[in-house]
C-alpha cells in the first residue's frame, strides 16, 4: 500500500483553497465509516505515521461497542493504532459546502507503520496477491442497492417510505426500471450523482429498482480489487451525506421493508492474462476457466455467509421467488442463480456476477471472500456441475446455513476460507458478530409481550 504524503497534501489545498478540515476515514469491520475530523493546521503533522486512533475500533460491532475479541479492547488496554491516509485518498465532501475534505485511512501498528493483521483492506490484498503466481488480473466492479428513506421515522423507530420531491406523495410501490421515477427523484439521485463524481468514484448506471423508493448504482470494472472496494466503501458515504443534504436520508439495510424487495451488494468479475479476458468462450479453455471458478464460489458459498450476510436481517432476504440465492446454483442470464453469467456484448465482456451478499456487508471482505472461492476453483480446477435453467429459487437449499448462528458457526470451521483470509481473522469476525448478536437478543421485543405476557 502507498500512503500519502505532504506535497499531496498542499497539491489538493491548492486545488481547494477553501478547506476548513480533513476527516480521516477508515473503514471498520462492519463496513462502517468511522474515524477523526482534523482542522487544516493539523493535517501536514500526521501525514506520514499517521494520526491516533484506538486499534480496536476495527474490531467493534454495529453499534460502535468492543466486546474485547481475542483480547483486543479491554484486555490490552485499549492502545491506540494509527489511521494513515493512502495515496490519492484526498478528495472533497461535495455536502459540506466546500469546507470539508475527506482521506481514506487504513489502520497501522504504530510499531511498524503497517496495517493491523485485521485491518479488512489488509485482508483483501493478501487474498488478491495470490493471482499473480497464477498470471492472471481480477477485473471486477461492484453494484449497490438502497433505499431513499424519509428522514423521520414512525411511532416504533421503522423507516418511512421516502416521499417524491413533487407534491410530497410517498412512494408506496416500486417500479423496475421506471424512467419517470428516476426523474421525479433526479434532485437526490442527481446530488448524489455529482458527489460521486467529485470524489472520482466510477459511477456508472443508476436504476430504478423493485422496491418503493429502492434505487441500483454501478460502478466501472477496474483491475484493482482494492480499488473496486474503496470505490464501493466510499460509495455509500457518498449515498447517505448527498441524500441527507437533499432532505432525505438513506438505508443500505438488506430488508428495511417487510413484503418489498431486498437490497443487495453484487460483484461483477472477470479475469484478465497478456491475451485479454481469461474467460472469453473463443479461447480454448475460457468456458472451463469460468466454470473453474464458478465451482470454487459455489465450494465456498456456505462458509462465507456470515461475511456476505452479516446481520440477523439481511437473512430476511432469502425467500423462494425473490430474486435473493436460495441455493448454489449457477446459470446464463438467469437472477433466480446465486452465480449469474450476465448477457454481454461480446466474448471480451465475459463476467460472473456474485449475488450473494446484502447491501450492508463489508465491500473489502465481501470481495476477499469472492476472490478466495475463484482463486480456489481455479488452482483446484473444480468442476460446477450442469447450469441451472428456469426458476432456481423456488426451493430453499437447506445445506446452507440461512439464519445467523448457522452462518457464523458455518464461518469458525471455514476449512477454505481460512486458508485466504487467515484462521485468526475469521474467528476475529465471528467474535464480534457473536458478541453483536447476543447483545440484540438481551432486549425484550414487543412480539414477545404480545406472545408470551
Amino acid at each position: 500500500m502507498h500512503f500519502a504524503d505532504p506535497a499531496e497534501w498542499q497539491d489538493y489545498l491548492t486545488l481547494h483553497p477553501e478547506t476548513r478540515y480533513l476527516d480521516t476515514v477508515v473503514i471498520d469491520l462492519c463496513g462502517n465509516a468511522i474515524g477523526k475530523r482534523l482542522p487544516v493546521s493539523q493535517v501536514a503533522g500526521i501525514l506520514g505515521r499517521g494520526t491516533p486512533v484506538c486499534g480496536a475500533m476495527q474490531l467493534v460491532d454495529v453499534m460502535g461497542n468492543t466486546a474485547d475479541p481475542m483480547g483486543h479492547g479491554f484486555s490490552d488496554g485499549d492502545p491506540d493504532g494509527l489511521a494513515r491516509p493512502l495515496a490519492g485518498g484526498f478528495m472533497p465532501i461535495p455536502w459540506s459546502n466546500g469546507a470539508g475534505a475527506q482521506a481514506l485511512c487504513v489502520m497501522c501498528d504504530p510499531e511498524t507503520a503497517l496495517p493491523y493483521w485485521y485491518e479488512p483492506r489488509a485482508v483483501l490484498d493478501a487474498v488478491a496477491k495470490r493471482f499473480e503466481s497464477l498470471g492472471v488480473k481480477p477485473v471486477l466492479a461492484l453494484e449497490l442497492e438502497f433505499y431513499l428513506i424519509d428522514q423521520k421515522r414512525g411511532p416504533f423507530g421503522e423507516p418511512l417510505p421516502a416521499a417524491s420531491p413533487f407534491g410530497g406523495r410517498r412512494e408506496g410501490q416500486g417500479q423496475v426500471l421506471s424512467l419517470a421515477k428516476l426523474e421525479e427523484f433526479a434532485p437526490v439521485l442527481g446530488a448524489i450523482e455529482a458527489a460521486a463524481q467529485a470524489q472520482g468514484l466510477p459511477v456508472t448506471t443508476i436504476i430504478s429498482e423493485y422496491g418503493a423508493g429502492q434505487f441500483e448504482i454501478n460502478l466501472a470494472h477496474v483491475s484493482d480489487p482494492l480499488a473496486a472496494a474503496d470505490h464501493a466503501a466510499l460509495l455509500r458515504r457518498v449515498v447517505r451525506g448527498a441524500a441527507r443534504a437533499a432532505g432525505y436520508d438513506a438505508t443500505f439495510m438488506s430488508k428495511p421493508f417487510a413484503g418489498q424487495t431486498g437490497s443487495g451488494l453484487h460483484l461483477h468479475l472477470s479475469l484478465t492474462d497478456g491475451e485479454g479476458n481469461v474467460f472469453d468462450p473463443a479461447r480454448a479453455d475460457g468456458e472451463t476457466r469460468l466454470g473453474h471458478a464458478v465451482a470454487g464460489l459455489r465450494a465456498t458459498m456456505a462458509e462465507g455467509m456470515a461475511i456476505f450476510a452479516p446481520n440477523l436481517n439481511v437473512y430476511r432476504r432469502f425467500e423462494p421467488d425473490a430474486f435473493t440465492p436460495v441455493t448454489r446454483d449457477w446459470g446464463e442470464n438467469n437472477r433466480s442463480v446465486a452465480f449469474r453469467l450476465p448477457v454481454t456484448n461480446a466474448g471480451s465482456g465475459r463476467r460472473l456476477e456474485h449475488r450473494v451478499a446484502g447491501a450492508e456487508a463489508n465491500p473489502y471482505l465481501v470481495t476477499a471472500a469472492v476472490l478466495a472461492g475463484v482463486h480456489h476453483g481455479l488452482t483446484q480446477a473444480l468442476d460446477p456441475g450442469p447450469k441451472a435453467t428456469g426458476n432456481a429459487g423456488s426451493e430453499l437449499d437447506e445445506t446452507l446455513p440461512l439464519t445467523l448462528w448457522d452462518a457464523l458457526a458455518a464461518l469458525r470451521d471455514a476449512p477454505i476460507l481460512a486458508g485466504y483470509l487467515g484462521a485468526r481473522y475469521l474467528e476475529i469476525y465471528a467474535a464480534v458478530k457473536e458478541a453483536e448478536f447476543a447483545s440484540f437478543r438481551e432486549e425484550i421485543s414487543p412480539r414477545e409481550y404480545d406472545w408470551y405476557l
